[in-house]
């Protein structure tokens, strides 16, 4: 990793997000890029394999990653200001464009899909738009944190289905999809705490809140969602969530849900005095 020469206490928020956006962007570029063309393994599909159950799935995951036109524009307006911020959004971008891509590569090439099929399909994911579940950035890094994680549980669970099933260029996918966005998680996780370190009440008020109003992009945008994961088998449950995202969050943030209660009745006076 880098050496950054810096004293911690004088270190603003904004050098201590550009230093974490530096530790990301290192082992991104030493240890995480992977090459669409090169390590997936295509030649392993194998066309008979495919079920309609495949294709709805595999879609379902591609229509959200789709949207990234929505995500990307949102976000670098809201963290446009702050470099360290603002190059991990474009970073994050690339990561994700790669993952819609993989996927409408994985559907074409099996044979899931036709060029026509799948351009009626890209003409109705476009057809409409993401908006901003949160309005400040504190609030989206908590989201992004747990929306990260959850999409990492759910790709880590199909990695090992198509390891089980034998499907090696699906299993190749998830594995390098998944590889992403556990570290997209960690980075958001790192904005948290730096966040904490200045406003301890008021941040983890704000993760209370977004944990207390969560649901993934796709929820409410994309048609059929939940029941397009129920078919395919491709969402994760509540519960699931709860134990292997937010608590895991808690822990890591060296925090608990009492706390998380506490902050939350702590900020509100706060707030309505604003």
């Amino acid at each position: 990793m880098l050496s950054f020469i810096s004293l911690p206490c004088l270190m603003t928020p904004k050098d201590k997000f550009y230093r974490a956006y530096m530790d990301f962007f290192e082992t991104a570029e030493r240890k995480r890029r992977w090459n669409l063309f090169d390590d997936v393994p295509w030649d392993k599909l194998s066309p008979r394999a495919n079920t309609e159950e495949r294709a709805i799935r595999i879609e379902t995951y591609c229509a959200e990653e789709m949207y990234l036109p929505d995500y990307n524009a949102a976000g670098i307006k809201m963290v446009r200001g702050v470099f360290g911020l603002s190059w991990f959004q474009t970073a994050w971008s690339y990561e994700e464009s790669r993952h819609g891509l993989v996927f409408r590569e994985y559907l074409l090439r099996s044979g899931l899909r036709t060029q026509q099929q799948f351009d009626r399909f890209e003409t109705d994911v476009f057809s409409r738009s993401w908006k901003l579940p949160f309005t400040t950035q504190r609030r989206m890094s908590c989201y992004g944190a747990l929306q990260e994680s959850a999409t990492y549980l759910a790709y880590r669970a199909q990695k090992d289905r198509a390891e089980i099933e034998k499907d090696r260029t699906l299993e190749a996918i998830f594995f390098l999809v998944s590889r992403d966005e556990a570290a997209h998680a960690g980075f958001y996780r790192a904005m948290i705490e730096i966040e904490m370190a200045e406003d301890r009440i008021g941040t983890l008020a704000d993760l209370a809140h977004v944990i207390a109003n969560f649901k993934m992009p796709g929820d409410g945008l994309i048609p059929n969602y939940h029941e397009n994961l129920r078919i395919g088998g491709g969402g994760i449950s509540p519960r699931l969530f709860f134990t292997r995202a937010v608590l895991p969050l808690l822990k890591q943030l060296g925090t608990s849900r009492d706390e998380l209660k506490g902050a939350t009745a702590a900020a509100l006076p706060l707030r309505v005095a604003l």
